[in-house]
Formats: structure tokens, sequence, C-alpha cells
């Protein structure tokens, strides 16, 4: 991973856990002082659960990779946070079985609606494992962007066949097996039994300014972040980004 690309996945998770720590702080009013329970879906290595465990949080994170949950095992006690992080080989399909309904104040869910074998499934399996009034973090690839990328690169047709496409793919060699519009996944969310209160637009800019840019100009890094923070709640730009993160309550 270059440098730029290390920069633009802090920028990625700086955002994300700037808005996530607000809903997570509101849901912590209703009991003072005590820790949540935290279900992270597809958690990985622990990104996310090994800072909110730091933070005094208790976090299951379900994930079918066995190597990434040694990993996160390994980050969980370097961080002298092992009593607090839990590990479970599983997928969304599975979750409720593995996390137990109705266990969790918060349920995290980055990166992962885009390749589970049934979204909608995959929304009831976590509306069913959350407490009622509990957090759902959600991040997912949005076809938008995908379509202006194509498009700039010169993939003229690709960028029409993702824009056309039932799951915003560009074609039969698109890595990403789909990607989600903003009413679209609201709409999915609504079925599933979630109020959404935040959207916010992730990587409006990030992923069109050049790298060497970035990469060279003194303090191109930080005006970017800047930039990006400003233009996540806006409505016009937010279409734009490669990714929603949003926030909505069982």
């Amino acid at each position: 991973m270059t440098m730029v690309d290390r920069r633009r996945r802090s920028l990625r998770t700086a955002l994300v856990g700037e808005a996530l720590r607000v809903a997570l702080a509101g849901r912590a009013r209703t009991d003072p002082g005590a820790g949540l329970d935290i279900v992270d879906l597809g958690g990985g290595t622990g990104g996310f659960a090994v800072p909110l465990a730091v933070e005094g949080h208790r976090v299951t994170v379900v994930d079918p990779s066995p190597d990434a949950l040694a990993s996160l095992e390994r980050r969980a006690r370097d961080e002298g946070v092992s009593d607090l992080v839990r590990g479970v080989q599983g997928d969304a399909a599975e979750l409720p079985g593995l996390a137990g309904e109705s266990s969790a104040d918060a349920v995290l869910c980055h990166g992962v609606l885009e390749v589970v074998d049934d979204p909608v499934q995959a929304l009831q399996a976590m509306a069913s494992v959350l407490r009622e009034g509990g957090v759902l973090s959600l991040l997912v690839a949005q076809r938008n962007a995908v379509v202006l990328a194509r498009a700039l690169a010169g993939h003229l047709a690709e960028a029409r066949v993702a824009l056309q496409d039932p799951d915003g793919r560009w074609g039969a060699h698109d890595p990403m097996p789909r990607r989600f519009d903003e009413a679209g996944i609201i709409a999915q969310l609504a079925d599933a039994g979630f109020m959404v209160h935040t959207v916010h637009g992730v990587r409006t800019f990030a992923d069109l300014v050049p790298s060497a840019f970035v990469d060279s100009e003194p303090g191109a890094a930080d005006s970017l972040a800047e930039l990006e923070r400003a233009a996540s709640q806006h409505p016009a730009f937010r279409a734009l980004a490669t990714q929603l993160h949003i926030l909505a309550t069982r």
C-alpha cells in the first residue's frame, strides 16, 4: 500500500469514526459509565473494534476469515483489551445465532453489504441482533462514484453499463459484486425496520485528486481532509462520494 493509499484509508476511517462515536455517545447516555455491546460484522483485523474496546466497549467481531481473526486477537492483546474483544468465525447469514438476538447496542457493517449473498437478509439479521434503539453504522459503495470514475478514465461504455446495471457494476470483470445508490439503500433499511438519521459521503474527492499532488504539495493532505469533512453532508457532493456512511436505529 502506498503512502497516498494509507492517507486515503486513514481519511475514510477518521470520518466514519467521528460520526460513529457521536452516535455511540448518544446511545451510551441511556446507561452512563457503562460500555456498550457492539457487533462488528466483517470487522476483520479490528481496525474499528480494537479502538472501540480501548474506549471501554465490548466488541464481538464476526468475520469469515480465520487469518483476520488471528490478527484481531494479536492486535487486541497488544492494546491490552483482549478481555473486551471476541472474534467469531462466521458471516452475515449466521449473525443472529453467533451474536444472539437483541444482544447489541450497536452493529457495524462496513464494506460488507456489497459482497454478502443476500443484502436484504443481512439487514434483517442485523436488525434482529440490535436492541431497541440500537445503532447501525453502515458503510456501502456508491454507484455514482464508479460511473464518474469510469467516465473520467475514458471507459465511457463501462460508465454507461454501471449507470444502468441493477447492481451498479461496470462489466463482467468488475471486482465489486454490487454497489448502491442513496435512495435504494435507504429504502432497504426502512424495509428491514431501521430509521435513518444521518447519511455522510466518504471519499468524495480523495479518489479524484491526483496522488502526486497529495504526496508532494505541503499541506495538501490536511487540506483534502478538511474539504472531505466539509463536503461529507452536502447533498450535491454526497451523491458523488465513493462510499456512503449511514447511521440508523432500530
